[in-house]
């Protein structure tokens, strides 16, 4: 490997094309730390989202009364407020009213750190979308299936979860890979309070390196990898769970 990264080396002393990730062991390893917390918080923000929404819209469909007065105002305030802001509310004003706790130096630390309310406020507001993809989805099961069921005597709770929960989730799963498509792009947001992800590493390289060009470029390159991963995985996802006579 060493070959391989002196080649970059050797390309920054012939052409001033400066990779020093590629180069550099300190760099590299702040580098890749950065596309590893970035990862984390993809994963974690579409685990959350995903689980969010899905409870969501079963409180609209199952319970509407209850749904009309707790999930409804929710997904209104984050579906109509910028993500910085919520990102920002969540860090400086709810993570101020929560109680400190010592560390083993006995040092006072916040309770849930950067990183943490990154993961929570991307997750909700990831979620209020996704509320809203799984509840048309599930609306979009055709009324003859379920009269079929009825017709069969299968008790409401059968229809729900039998029926309406796995067609339901099958045709939300393209407008569900748009929202975790555009998590994905969120994430960059976490730079906002020092969470250490990509953006906020090739900030401190091209701070040192003066190479603001080439590290462009590669959040570009990565980003866009990152995108490419997620919408391969929901089409094989979507081809999975496809069905005979139905367009997932």
């Amino acid at each position: 490997m060493d070959a391989i990264w002196n080649l970059f080396a050797n390309l920054n002393a012939s052409t001033g094309i400066n990779l020093p990730y590629l180069y550099d062991a300190f760099e590299r390893s702040r580098f890749f730390a950065g596309i590893g917390h970035t990862i984390l918080l993809v994963a974690s923000c579409m685990a959350a989202s995903v689980v969010l929404g899905a409870i969501g819209a079963l409180v609209q469909i199952v319970w509407p009364r209850v749904g009309r007065f707790t999930v409804d105002p929710l997904i209104k305030v984050f579906r109509n407020t910028p993500p910085i802001i919520q990102l920002y509310f969540f860090y400086f004003a709810i993570g101020n009213l929560l109680p400190k706790m010592a560390n083993a130096a006995g040092q006072q630390e916040p309770l849930i750190d950067a990183l943490g309310w990154t993961i929570i406020s991307l997750s909700v507001y990831t979620a209020a979308f996704n509320v809203e993809s799984f509840r048309a989805g599930i609306e979009a099961v055709p009324r003859t299936m379920i009269e079929a069921a009825e017709a069969l005597c299968c008790r409401p709770s059968q229809i729900f979860l039998k029926i309406l929960l796995p067609l339901g989730m099958r045709f939300s799963l393209p407008s569900l890979t748009n929202n975790l498509v555009d998590l994905v792009k969120q994430t960059s947001l976490a730079y906002a309070i020092a969470v250490p992800e990509l953006l906020y590493v090739s900030s401190q390289i091209w701070a040192d390196e003066f190479n603001v060009k080439e590290m462009m470029f590669t959040l570009l390159l990565v980003y866009t990898a990152l995108v490419a991963v997620v919408v391969a995985i929901m089409h094989v996802i979507e081809r999975k769970l496809s069905m005979p006579g139905y367009q997932s």
